[in-house]
């Protein structure tokens, strides 16, 4: 299975998301903002995957995208954006940025769980 690092201002979206992944199997990491998430992976292994949001304080999803792909150690991370936005500018710039899919919250585990299989294949 998957190490999947999820990043969310949310508690409850952090715990939501960690339930339906580990109950697949999946090994969860958390991180409550774009900075933590920066922080994380430089103290860490590699995630085979990211699931991040886009509205958080500090560092935002679209910034924590263009951060990752900009660290040579972590610029093919497969990146998921879980969010209640869905502008087609910040679709557009999140696709530039190399973005694998787009989740709309409140989201369906099933559906979570598709993209998280087919992003990290």
């Amino acid at each position: 299975m998957a190490k999947i690092l999820t990043v969310d201002d949310s508690s409850t979206i952090r715990r939501l998301l960690g339930a339906v992944l580990r109950g697949q199997g999946h090994d969860v990491a958390e991180a409550e903002d774009g900075v933590a998430a920066l922080e994380w992976l430089a103290e860490h292994d590699r995630p085979d995957l990211l699931i991040t949001d886009i509205n958080m304080p500090r560092l935002d999803g679209l910034g924590l995208v263009e951060a990752v792909r900009s660290l040579d150690r972590h610029r093919d991370i497969p990146i998921l954006v879980l969010s209640t936005e869905y502008s087609d500018e910040k679709q557009s710039r999140a696709r530039k940025a190399g973005v694998a899919g787009w989740i709309i919250k409140p989201f369906a585990p099933a559906k979570l769980l598709h993209a998280v299989e087919t992003a990290a294949a």
